[in-house]
């Protein structure tokens, strides 16, 4: 059996584009699916995949580490959030078509199950008409954690500082913090509060925001500034209270190594979709458990990444709990078969050979690419940027 195609199929999603990736073999009726959302560059990520994907074509696809070594090294320019989302998207369906060849789950080739099911969490911000990443109501965000409850979440995650406002302001900070005081009323010890900040802060206002906000407990607080620079991580994480959540924009093990080596954060958050894949995600989450610390993919993509992470995560000793979309477009389970299972807010174990679904391309074409957009938003200067 050797690779003999490598395709991809976009799919506008509204806020972003899913980019899923189809390697076919010789094999009749024997082909995988991976993803490679990123969330822009969309055009670019195709055009590297179609650049990786000459590297495999006649390979083994049964040579899962072998293909992913080939396509990390054979290129003088390695790394980098495009190559590396390629190289994710077809190691994901590598593991498909080994899965699907030997008819067991993903998980059961990573070395079987390590619980029953994984938690998730509900992104309060995603798929709301309304426009929730500009909310500044209270009352709104109490209004969601309590309906996120009652379809069976212990755990929510909000961005209660709106893309369009500035940071460094103490009336946007209290504002946002009787948000998330609305959210804690809400939910009572009933659902844990995450909240997100997209590194948006400097460390000394991620202290600051963050001290008001210690009487609510969060689980964690997510991108409190760049994890590029590592050592103002470890001044956020020593000075507050809660957990310190990074890594959603960090691509392989080697941009992981100085956050574990310096504890610079309680939780990491790998993304199947341009991390390097499944195999990079496991890896990460290797190196992670030796520091103590948990692991989360970051899964803001379409369904094929939500399977890949959890079976990554059903493997994985220190994995935490599970970003889930579920409204971030009503058709979401109508381009793949079977939709993942889920039942009073936690995926349950996949059963299906590979990843366990199929993506249902003729569902999936009535939704074509759109050109990426861009949201303006403020840096911790103070000065605007697009996003």
């Amino acid at each position: 059996m050797k690779i003999s195609k490598v395709k991809t199929l976009v799919v506008n999603a509204g806020m972003r584009n899913w980019i899923f990736v189809k390697v076919e073999t010789t094999e009749p009726g024997l082909c995988g699916w991976g993803e490679s959302t990123t969330g822009q560059k969309t055009q670019s990520v195709v055009a590297a995949i179609e650049d990786v994907s000459r590297l495999i074509i006649g390979q083994d696809p049964l040579r899962v580490e072998h293909l992913w070594q080939v396509m990390f090294r054979q290129y003088f320019w390695r790394g980098g959030v495009v190559t590396m989302s390629a190289v994710s998207g077809i190691d994901q369906a590598l593991w498909d078509i080994k899965g699907k060849d030997v008819g067991r789950p993903v998980h059961e080739l990573l070395g079987g199950p390590v619980r029953n099911t994984i938690r998730a969490y509900d992104h309060l911000g995603c798929g709301r008409p309304e426009g929730m990443y500009e909310s500044t109501r209270p009352e709104e965000f109490a209004e969601r954690t309590l309906e996120s409850m009652s379809e069976g979440f212990t755990a929510v995650k909000a961005m209660p500082i709106p893309i369009s406002r500035p940071v460094e302001s103490c009336s946007v900070l209290k504002n946002a913090v009787r948000c998330v005081e609305a959210m804690r009323k809400a939910a009572g010890d009933g659902a844990d509060i995450m909240l997100d900040l997209h590194a948006r802060t400097t460390p000394a206002a991620a202290i600051q925001f963050g001290r008001l906000l210690a009487p609510y407990e969060l689980f964690w607080y997510e991108e409190p500034c760049w994890s590029e620079h590592v050592d103002a991580l470890v001044e956020v994480s020593r000075a507050l209270p809660f957990p310190i959540a990074t890594g959603e924009r960090m691509v392989t093990r080697w941009e992981f190594r100085e956050v574990l080596e310096k504890r610079a954060c309680a939780v990491i958050q790998p993304d199947v979709c341009h991390c390097g894949g499944i195999s990079e995600a496991r890896r990460i989450a290797a190196a992670a458990e030796t520091y103590l610390i948990s692991v989360a993919c970051h899964n803001p993509g379409g369904p094929i990444s939500t399977a890949a992470s959890i079976h990554v995560g059903f493997a994985t000793p220190n994995y935490l709990i599970q970003e889930a979309l579920r409204k971030d477009v009503p058709w979401r389970n109508d381009i793949v078969r079977p939709p993942l299972a889920m039942e009073s807010g936690a995926f349950l174990l996949p059963e299906g050979p590979g990843l366990g679904m199929e993506v249902i391309e003729a569902e999936a074409l009535k939704h074509p690419y759109q050109p990426d957009g861009t949201r303006a938003c403020f840096h911790s200067d103070g000065s605007v940027a697009d996003w």
